[in-house]
């Protein structure tokens, strides 16, 4: 049932000006899913007013990325203003009116939006040839594996420290697009930017630099419920990353820290 005329998806303009028409005369909202932008979404639709749910798998929503703890503080953003999470389950069909979830719930939904990630049109790279895995793979020029190709923006996966990185965010692929058009006049303008963004919630801005993935260890320093902290990320004792509510500058002095650590540089 989940192709029903009032189930969405949201990744374009045309897709939250669908939602929006939908929801002028919806009373109830689910969302699949519990990633930034599902939240963000369904937190914009608790401020119009809207019956809110959330179903996702995870015990604690964003655990996997940020930790039980960060994951546990913005869910409770929501369920401060009402959202009902159901955790620990998925959904299995929607009649158009009521979304059936795994455990047996019935969820009345007037409006159904599926937000469990996206993947990368990496289709016609690959039929050109090009090197693909989860993205198009690039060097830290942005150059792609045929000489004179390149790729930027969410679907180059680039050189991060010992790893490759795809990051889905629009300042990231601004300034990625910046980079990639200089070498293609003959530049060779590295991507060492450290991977940032910000997610709004209620008012409160949480800000990530670096890259929460593969993270052995957490040190929060401050107060989650004042709203107040920063959490850095490790990975075998080096710093990887850090969130942070109410420290902006804080978070600009760790974003220099990895700017000038061996990890962040290909």
């Amino acid at each position: 049932g989940f192709d029903r005329p009032n189930v969405f998806a949201l990744r374009t303009l045309a897709d939250a000006r669908a939602i929006i028409a939908a929801c002028a005369n919806a009373s109830s909202v689910a969302f699949i899913g519990a990633g930034f932008i599902g939240m963000e979404a369904a937190g914009a639709l608790r401020a119009r007013g809207l019956e809110v749910h959330v179903v996702a798998p995870e015990e604690v929503p964003m655990e996997r990325v940020l930790g039980n703890e960060v994951g546990a503080f913005i869910a409770g953003l929501h369920e401060h203003q009402g959202v009902v999470f159901h955790l620990r389950t998925t959904a299995t069909t929607f009649d158009g009116n009521t979304l059936a979830l795994k455990d047996g719930t019935a969820v009345r939904a007037d409006v159904v939006i599926v937000g469990v990630g996206v993947e990368p049109r990496t289709q016609l790279a690959a039929a050109a040839g090009l090197a693909v895995q989860d993205g198009i793979l690039v060097d830290e020029h942005l150059q792609a594996s045929s000489p004179g190709l390149y790729a930027a923006g969410d679907v180059a996966r680039y050189p991060h420290g010992a790893d490759r990185v795809r990051i889905e965010h629009w300042v990231h692929a601004e300034r990625q697009g910046q980079a990639a058009a200089i070498n293609l006049l003959g530049g060779e303008q590295a991507c060492t930017d450290v991977p940032f963004f910000w997610t709004n919630h209620y008012g409160l801005d949480i800000r990530c630099t670096g890259v929460t993935q593969g993270w052995d260890e957490i040190r929060i320093d401050g107060s989650l419920p004042d709203r107040d902290f920063t959490a850095r990320y490790y990975r075998a004792g080096k710093l990887i990353a850090a969130v942070s509510a109410g420290r902006d500058l804080e978070n600009l002095s760790v974003e220099a820290e990895l700017q000038g650590a061996d990890a962040v540089r290909p």
